[in-house]
């Protein structure tokens, strides 16, 4: 739960620029995550209680949140695969272009958090700044894409981050989906041993009874 919580107020940062794919495969995890919390309070109570039904319908239960884990941490591998990357680089791509050029009043905040964020400037490199039609300084970029932010200091060159945004939010991105795919397949793991034992637990339990 925590996981997907963090994962999307990270991915929610680049939705201008990425979509919502991401931020919904974010929004599984932490249904998931409330899930796991509730079934765990489940199973420990079917437990303690030495409830037959009640372990039994926390295993079945598990087994549908097992299944989501390893489709939730499918996903993010899909999205890391080379048709995923083709696709995902030429949405932000374009969609980072788009922001900078236009730089409206609506994307202008996220434009410059990201800026700050990953020390970038512009789409491609800091001279798509001169050619924004949104941006009236044709002579400097924003004061985000400085090294050190203040007030002035887009207006010099030697003062601001050269490299674009495009590939640093790319960069980004990636890393934070193998992290996620790969923690979403530990938590399947971990339900699997946990689904076993407790499946021991209600076989022994059924057999005492008898």
């Amino acid at each position: 739960m925590v996981i997907g919580v963090l994962q999307h107020s990270t991915y929610s940062q680049f939705g201008n620029f990425t979509g919502s794919s991401l931020s919904k495969i974010s929004i599984v995890l932490i249904v998931v995550g409330v899930s796991i919390v509730l079934v765990s309070l489940l199973g420990h109570i079917g437990a303690f209680m030495e409830n037959t039904s009640m372990l039994g319908s926390f295993i079945c239960i598990l087994i549908v949140i097992l299944l989501l884990e390893l489709l939730t941490g499918g996903a993010f591998y899909i999205l890391h695969s080379r048709t995923a990357l083709l696709k995902m680089n030429s949405d932000i791509n374009t969609k980072t272009r788009e922001a900078i050029y236009k730089y409206d009043p609506e994307n202008r905040d996220p434009v410059n958090r990201i800026q700050e964020k990953l020390s970038c400037c512009g789409a491609d490199t800091y001279t798509d700044w001169y050619r924004s039609g949104g941006w009236a300084k044709q002579d400097a970029v924003p004061d985000s894409c400085c090294v050190v932010k203040k007030p002035g200091c887009g207006q010099q060159k030697e003062e601001i981050n050269k490299k674009g945004c495009s590939m640093a939010i790319k960069l980004f991105l990636l890393k934070n989906i193998v992290w996620v795919g790969a923690v979403c397949i530990g938590l399947g793991i971990t339900a699997v041993t946990e689904g076993l034992f407790l499946q021991k637990c209600l076989k022994d339990i059924f057999n005492f009874c008898l």
